[in-house]
C-alpha cells in the first residue's frame, strides 16, 4: 500500500501536533551525525532498554568518525499494548523534530519487542487512527537512514517490517533470534531476552553502518 497522504511541510506538521519545529535561540539543539531513536521493550524501565543500549555501544566503534546522539522513546512499555500508539506518536514527533532541527543528521529508528511494534506503526501507518495521531509526512521519510527492530511481534505472523513498509522496508533489519516465540513459532522464551548475546545486535549495527556510509 502506497502512502495516501499528501506531503506537507515539516513546520506545518509540527505546528498541528504541538511539537516545536525549531528550538528557541536559547535552546539550540546539539545535532549529531547519527541520531538513534529507540523504543524499549515491555516492562523495561524508562530509557533505551538493554537492547537499545547494546546497539548504541556496538555501533559507536563502527562509526568512530561520527558523533551519535540518542533518544529514548517515551511511552509506558507496560502490558497495556494499546499504549503502543503513545510510543508511536512520541517516536514520530521526535523524528519530525530532528528532520527540521538537524536536517543533516542520519536518523536511525529502532525498537525491541513492544518497541518494535512502536516502530512498525511509525513506518507503516500513513494516516492517523487507533490512537496514532502523528503520521510521518512524506518530506520526513528521506531523513531516516536505517531501521533495526528486534523480536518484532508482527514477524511471528509472517509480516516482518521488511515486507510491511514500502517506504522503509529496504532500509530495515528485522531481526528475530532463533526460537524467540515473540517473533517466530519457536518456544524458547530465553531467546527473547538474549539479543545482545545472540550476535544480532552486532549484525544490526553493521547494517546501520552500511546504510549510513551509503548515504555519504
Amino acid at each position: 500500500m502506497r502512502r495516501t497522504v499528501a506531503a506537507a511541510s515539516v513546520f506545518a506538521a509540527c505546528a498541528v501536533l504541538g511539537q516545536p519545529c525549531a528550538p528557541s535561540a536559547s535552546a539550540t539543539p546539539k545535532c549529531h551525525d547519527i541520531e538513534v531513536v529507540f523504543a524499549r521493550g515491555t516492562d523495561e524501565p524508562a530509557g533505551l532498554g538493554v537492547v537499545g543500549k547494546s546497539l548504541v555501544e556496538t555501533l559507536r566503534p563502527m562509526v568512530k568518525d561520527k558523533t551519535i546522539g540518542t533518544y529514548a522513546v517515551r511511552y509506558p512499555a507496560s502490558w497495556d499494548f494499546a499504549q503502543v500508539a503513545a510510543g508511536a506518536n512520541d517516536a514520530s514527533k521526535r523524528v519530525q523534530y530532528l528532520a527540521t532541527a538537524c536536517p543533516d543528521s542520519e536518523i536511525v529508528l529502532g525498537g525491541y519487542s513492544q518497541g518494535a511494534a512502536v516502530v512498525d506503526v511509525v513506518t507503516t501507518a500513513p494516516i492517523a487512527g487507533f490512537g496514532y495521531t502523528a503520521p510521518l509526512p512524506l518530506a520526513v521519510v528521506p531523513h531516516v537512514a536505517a531501521i533495526a527492530v528486534f523480536g518484532n511481534p508482527s514477524a511471528r505472523i509472517g509480516r516482518p517490517l521488511t515486507l510491511l513498509s514500502p517506504d522503509f522496508g529496504a532500509r530495515t533489519a528485522d531481526l528475530c533470534n532463533a526460537g524467540d516465540p515473540i517473533c517466530s513459532r519457536g518456544d524458547d522464551f530465553d531467546a527473547h531476552v538474549r539479543y545482545p548475546q545472540s550476535g544480532l545486535v552486532k549484525l544490526a549495527a553493521q547494517w546501520i553502518t552500511k546504510r549510513v556510509q551509503q548515504r555519504v
